[in-house]
């Protein structure tokens, strides 16, 4: 269910589509309803005109429809192209799962397809009545329409900004990161240490195609399996495994129609997705910030604002229990899941790239030596001093880098050393992407 949610979020033409479907059964309702009341019927709250009058006022409509149908598919194309080119080829999907633009593509064509299902029911003598009743609500969905336009006009002008792109998918990511500790009830942690060990008689269910690992069914994966059997995943979520490598392990050797079962409890999709993978919007993120800092585009200030929304994620996700590397469910099934990752890799992923690129930018290495402090005092709060050395060491490896460089000011370099310290204001970085 989740994945299909997720398909239907990504497509610009199920939502719209649906909207479509929705006018048609709008037109013949009101075709059914006029032809029942009668053309001309006097029923209140309704517009009165002739069938030469209504003739051409839903011709006009509908042309006008068909013709802005083209223009906000050019626009979205445009944005597309621009949200590629400005920030990450990976932060396109925020703009194609943007409701409101799937909305206003389907209420262009929806009135399109209304207006030209109404018109065969408008008579063709110039002095009989319109149907009221469809004519009314024609021009209803020509306003609303015009009104959905402009605001789309306005909701994808801020859509661009990149402090709205990057908190997209902040936002996104902390609701996955939420859910990682989330496991089902009738299931309990066992030591993983017990299933390092993988018999020589253990089959091997292999990929049957390529793609990356979207998310996995742990529930599905167990009940698939028969009672006392362990099942090892030899990958993981958000990694792309190539078809016919190990996809997983499972002792004893279960009969061929449960291996079918295992297969399919792990999803593999064409496109990296944020299902299960919160490690995939700390990509775009860092992403959009190294593309900020190439000498293409040279924005350090979107550099800055990108780590900032980094860290806004990075305080959820190291807050946030990892599931269980080994669950048992009440058969004694097991799943053991080795290579999922660590909330250490996942400081590595937010800030390995951005440090080796925004060392030769002072106010990136500001911000980040900010962002590492704060999360260094966040996770002591939250109970998790282990997490400290990870952030210690991107600290460490930043300022010695820094150090290094041989244009930076002695008083440059003092001051970066000093945001080290918990006296400097942790907020002294909104002078300078404001």
């Amino acid at each position: 269910m989740a994945s299909f949610r997720d398909s239907f979020a990504d497509s610009l033409f199920l939502h719209p589509a649906l909207i479509m479907l929705a006018g048609i059964a709008l037109a013949v309702g009101a075709t059914m309803l006029d032809d029942a009341l009668g053309h001309g019927a006097g029923i209140p709250l309704t517009l009165s005109m002739s069938s030469n009058a209504a003739t051409w006022l839903l011709s006009t409509v509908a042309g006008a429809m068909i013709t802005t149908v083209g223009v906000v598919f050019s626009l979205t194309v445009v944005s597309l192209q621009l949200a590629s080119d400005q920030f990450s080829p990976r932060v396109m999907r925020s703009f194609i799962r943007d409701r409101l633009s799937q909305r206003v593509i389907g209420l262009l064509v929806g009135t399109f397809f209304y207006c030209v299902l109404v018109l065969p029911n408008v008579s063709g003598e110039a002095t009989d009545p319109a149907p009221q009743i469809s004519l009314t609500i024609a021009v209803v969905l020509t306003l609303v329409t015009v009104i959905g336009i402009i605001i789309h006009l306005d909701h994808l002008a801020h859509g661009l900004q990149v402090g709205n792109v990057a908190r997209l998918i902040a936002d996104e990511g902390e609701k996955v990161a939420e859910a990682l500790d989330t496991v089902p009830a009738d299931l309990h942690e066992v030591d993983i240490s017990e299933y390092r060990d993988v018999p020589r008689d253990a089959a091997v269910i292999h990929a049957t195609g390529h793609g990356w690992i979207s998310q996995v069914d742990n529930r599905q994966l167990l009940h698939a399996a028969p009672p006392g059997a362990v099942v090892r995943m030899e990958t993981r979520v958000g990694a792309y495994i190539h078809a016919g490598e190990p996809l997983l392990t499972v002792w004893p050797a279960p009969p061929e129609r449960n291996r079918r079962e295992l297969a399919a409890a792990v999803e593999v999709s064409d496109t990296r997705r944020m299902l299960q993978d919160v490690d995939f919007a700390v990509r775009q993120l860092v992403d959009i910030g190294l593309r900020a800092l190439g000498p293409d585009i040279n924005d350090p200030t979107t550099a800055i604002e990108v780590t900032l929304r980094l860290g806004s994620l990075l305080r959820t996700v190291l807050a946030t229990p990892l599931p269980p590397p080994a669950l048992q469910d009440r058969e004694d099934r097991v799943l053991v899941q080795p290579w999922n990752l660590s909330h250490e890799e996942y400081i590595a992923h937010g800030f390995d790239q951005l440090r080796q690129d925004g060392v030769n930018h002072t106010e990136v290495a500001a911000a980040l030596l900010r962002i590492l402090r704060m999360l260094m005092t966040h996770v002591e709060e939250e109970d998790r001093p282990e997490l400290v050395p990870a952030l210690e060491h991107q600290m460490r490896m930043l300022l010695e880098s820094l150090a290094e460089r041989p244009d930076l000011h002695p008083e440059d370099l003092a001051r970066l050393q000093s945001l080290v310290s918990g006296d400097t204001d942790p907020a002294d970085h909104s002078r300078h992407h404001g």
